[in-house]
């Protein structure tokens, strides 16, 4: 018996659940430079959903895809559920455009040679951690 194909796979997208759509949304549109592409309502096993998806090219074609999801019946999710990481070329940017955006500094980028990166932590506007890594030069 033949083995059969395995199917080709490609991670492309990450989902948020967070208790203020909008909220979120406009957060990482200014942090991240991310544009609304399309809301959804529809259903999952009955239960009513909501979601905005954010890309930041032309397309959803090749990239790696952030959608924020809130589920309307049920209470706002914790904040540190899941890590987004987002690699830079200017870290003190997007420092600052995370506090203009109602984010908070948890963690100053700091150097780390060992491992080749100046690497630190925001929170978005629910608290969300978030790492954000500027690949140092070699």
């Amino acid at each position: 018996m033949t083995p059969a194909a395995r199917p080709e796979s490609t991670y492309a997208f990450t989902k948020l659940v967070v208790g203020d759509l909008d909220r979120t949304a406009d957060f990482y549109t200014a942090v991240f430079d991310y544009r609304e592409l399309q809301r959804v309502s529809s259903a999952v096993a009955g239960e009513p959903i909501e979601e905005i998806i954010l890309i930041r090219g032309a397309d959803m074609a090749g990239e790696v895809t952030l959608v924020i999801w809130r589920w309307p019946a049920r209470p706002a999710p914790r904040d540190s559920d899941v890590i987004p990481g987002f690699i830079t070329t200017d870290i003190d940017t997007v420092f600052a455009r995370a506090e203009a955006a109602g984010g908070r500094i948890v963690q100053a980028p700091r150097n780390m040679p060992d491992h080749g990166v100046r690497v630190g932590f925001i929170a978005d506007v629910d608290g969300r951690l978030i790492e954000v890594v500027q690949m140092l030069a070699a």
